[in-house]
C-alpha cells in the first residue's frame, strides 16, 4: 500500500506487496525508482531508426525551394532581431504532422516535447503553438508553388504526366456551426450590440484604468473588437447574398412574365391577368458570425451543414495532385473549365484528356475545352425520351458537345473514363484518411491553405512510391 493513504481512498484494499510462497521466501523483483539520478548521453538522431519514414519527410523538404520563405525574414547578419526557426522544420513538421493525420497546432507542440520523432525534426529548436498555427495558414501562394514544383519533379522523373487528369470534388465541414448563422435582419441587430459592446469596455477601461490589470483590459478589447469584425463581415455577405437573390428573384419574374405573354398569345387573349398570390417566396439569406464565407452545403451522408468545397485535379499516371481549387459553392457544375484554366496557366500546358463525374457536366465547358484542344471525359445524362439514343448529337449541339456525346458512345472512352474513381476519388480518400474532415481554421484562404497541405503532403508520400530514394 502506498505511504501516506492508510486512511485514504485505497485503505479497505489488500496489501500490494509481493506475498511469501508456501515453499519459502518473498519473490525478487526489479520495482521502479523514478527518483533516482541518471546520467545518460543522448543523441537524437541515434534514437531515430534508420528508415523512419520521418527521414523521408525531410529529404522531401531538403529538395524543396524555399527561397520565398526565406525572403520574409526580418532577422539578418548584422541587424539585431531573434532568429526565427529554421523554415525547413516548420514544413516537416506540418507535412509529417498531416501524415500522421494531427491537424492541430496545440498537439503538433505538445508532440515536438514528447514524441521522438517531432523532437528528432526540431533537432533542439523551441516550437509552440502560435508558430505553429501562423506558420500552417500565413503561405498560401508558397504552398501552391511547392505543390507546383513537386509535381513537376514527378513529370521531370518520368513517373507523372499532365496529359490526362481526373477531377472530384469533397465537401469538408467548415469550422463554424450551424447555429451561428443568422439572418440579415438578425445581423444588423447583432452588429449594433456589438458596437455597444466595444464603446462600453473602452469607455470603462478610461473611466478606471486600475479596474482590471493592463493584460486582461486588453484581451477583452481584443475579443470585442473580434467580434465586432465577424459580425461585419457576416453582415457584409448576406448583403452581397440578399441582393444576388433578388436580382435573381427580378429574372424569374420577368421570365414569368413573358411566358404568360406567350400562354396568352397563344390562347389569342388580348388581357393577361396575373394570378393573384403566385409571387415567389423568397427566404431571407444566412450568414455565419463565425466564418462568414462558410455556406450550408449537402454532406455526403445528406445532411447539411456548413462546408466548403474542395476540388483536386488528379493525374491518373502516378495519382499525385496537380491543382487545388477551394469555393464555398455545393455543386460541381462548372468547375472543369477553371480548373483546367488554372493548370494551363501554373504548368504552361492544358491537360490533353479531363475525367469528371456528370455532377461537372456543363455544355459550356465542354465547348470550351473542346476549343483548346482538351477532350472531355464525362457521362452523358440520361435522356427523358428512353427511346432516344444519349451519344447521338442533337440539333442544338455545338461542335464540341456532339464529339463528346459521340465520344462517350465508344468503348475506349468508357475504358478510359473508369480511371477517374482510381484516381481522383482515391486522392479524396486518403485526405480524408489523414484528417481532411472537418477545418479548424476558418475564412477561404486559410482553408485553402490546409487544402494545399493535403495536397503536398499527397505528393510526397507518392514520390516515395515512384522514385527510389
Amino acid at each position: 500500500m502506498a505511504s501516506g493513504d492508510e486512511d485514504g481512498l485505497f485503505a479497505s484494499l489488500p496489501d500490494q506487496s509481493a506475498p511469501e510462497r508456501a515453499g519459502g521466501g518473498f519473490p525478487r523483483l526489479r520495482f521502479a525508482e523514478r527518483d533516482q539520478i541518471t546520467w545518460r548521453p543522448v543523441n537524437l538522431d541515434g534514437l531515430l531508426a534508420d528508415d523512419h519514414r520521418v527521414r523521408l519527410v525531410w529529404g522531401f523538404v531538403e529538395g524543396l525551394d524555399l527561397t520565398a520563405l526565406h525572403a520574409t525574414i526580418k532577422a539578418v547578419d548584422g541587424r539585431p532581431g531573434h532568429p526565427p526557426a529554421d523554415p525547413r522544420i516548420l514544413l516537416a513538421l506540418w507535412l509529417y504532422a498531416t501524415v500522421e493525420g494531427v491537424a492541430s497546432a496545440r498537439e503538433v507542440a505538445r508532440l515536438c516535447e514528447e514524441h521522438i520523432a517531432f523532437q528528432w525534426l526540431c533537432g533542439g529548436v523551441g516550437m509552440n503553438a502560435k508558430t505553429l498555427a501562423d506558420f500552417r495558414v500565413d503561405h498560401g501562394a508558397v504552398l501552391e508553388r511547392l505543390l507546383v514544383d513537386s509535381f513537376t519533379a514527378l513529370v521531370r522523373a518520368g513517373v507523372a504526366s499532365l496529359d490526362r487528369v481526373a477531377q472530384d470534388g469533397v465537401r469538408v465541414r467548415a469550422s463554424a456551426g450551424a447555429a451561428s448563422f443568422r439572418r440579415h435582419s438578425t445581423l444588423q441587430h447583432c452588429r449594433r450590440d456589438a458596437e455597444k459592446a466595444l464603446a462600453d469596455l473602452r469607455a470603462q477601461v478610461n473611466a478606471d484604468p486600475g479596474a482590471t490589470s493592463r493584460q486582461q483590459a486588453a484581451a477583452r478589447q481584443r475579443a470585442a473588437e473580434d467580434r465586432e469584425r465577424r459580425v461585419r463581415a457576416a453582415l457584409a455577405v448576406s448583403e452581397e447574398l440578399h441582393a444576388r437573390q433578388q436580382e435573381q428573384a427580378r429574372l424569374e419574374a420577368e421570365r414569368a412574365a413573358k411566358k404568360a405573354q406567350q400562354e396568352t398569345a397563344r390562347n389569342q387573349k388580348t388581357e393577361v391577368e396575373e394570378p393573384a398570390g403566385k409571387k415567389p417566396r423568397v427566404s431571407e439569406p444566412r450568414a455565419s458570425t463565425t466564418d462568414a464565407q462558410a455556406r450550408v452545403m449537402k454532406m455526403a451522408d445528406g445532411g447539411f451543414r456548413p462546408a466548403y468545397n474542395i476540388q483536386f485535379a488528379t493525374d491518373t499516371k502516378s495519382t499525385a495532385i496537380a491543382g487545388v481549387s477551394v469555393d464555398n459553392i455545393g455543386s460541381d457544375m462548372g468547375k472543369m473549365a477553371p480548373m483546367n484554366d488554372a493548370l494551363a496557366e501554373q504548368y504552361g500546358e492544358r491537360p490533353r484528356q479531363h475525367l469528371v463525374d456528370g455532377g461537372f457536366v456543363k455544355f459550356d465547358d465542354i465547348e470550351m475545352l473542346a476549343r483548346h484542344g482538351v477532350e472531355t471525359f464525362a457521362p452523358v445524362p440520361k435522356p427523358r425520351d428512353a427511346g432516344r439514343d444519349p451519344h447521338a448529337p442533337l440539333s442544338g449541339d455545338q461542335p464540341g458537345v456532339a464529339e463528346w456525346r459521340q465520344r462517350m458512345g465508344g468503348d475506349e472512352a468508357k475504358e478510359i473514363y473508369k480511371q477517374r474513381a482510381a484516381t481522383a476519388e482515391c486522392a479524396n480518400a486518403q485526405a480524408r484518411n489523414r484528417g481532411l474532415t472537418q477545418f479548424l481554421v476558418r475564412s477561404w484562404e486559410k482553408v485553402k491553405a490546409v487544402a494545399l497541405w493535403h495536397a503536398l503532403t499527397h505528393n510526397m508520400v507518392c514520390s516515395w512510391r515512384l522514385i527510389e530514394i
